[in-house]
């Protein structure tokens, strides 16, 4: 049973952001790198959190708890039957978002959490590499 009243569990849920603090982080650091991007884009499925129309790109940066990392599974120990329902039906939106940029022949990148925090430098450098490869790719069928 949840230990909150229903307008406090309103309040906590209204008051977390779409956009983290990390992906802030990450976003900066690519436009220091010369990318132009999008972030949050509302006009393409699933609101990638990094878009590139003209590139086909779309980058999503996910949280191990919202996304259900393999190797961070925690779920909390309240109220388990929402919470397992809730983080399934991520997942599954996530293999939705995955499939429709898929079948349009989009570059998509899922980048998770633990991975900027374990490795920033590496983690930036690894999304860069991925959309100027994705980049090059465009421009060569372009031609």
């Amino acid at each position: 049973m949840d230990n909150l009243t229903k307008e406090q569990r309103r309040k906590n849920m209204r008051a977390i952001k779409s956009r983290s603090i990390l992906e802030d982080r990450v976003t900066k650091k690519l436009w220091k790198k010369g990318l132009r991007f999008r972030k949050n884009d509302k006009t393409l499925m699933g609101k990638p959190d990094i878009s590139i129309k003209k590139y086909k790109v779309v980058i999503f940066i996910d949280s191990c708890f919202w996304h259900v990392c393999p190797e961070h599974i925690n779920l909390p120990e309240t109220n388990q039957e929402y919470w397992i329902k809730k983080l399934n039906g991520n997942q599954e939106r996530d293999l939705e978002v995955a499939n429709y940029y898929k079948l349009k022949q989009w570059h998509i990148k899922r980048v998770w959490e633990h991975d900027l925090k374990n490795n920033f430098d590496n983690t930036i450098d690894e999304i860069y590499d991925f959309i100027i490869e994705a980049k090059d790719k465009c421009k060569k069928n372009i031609k």
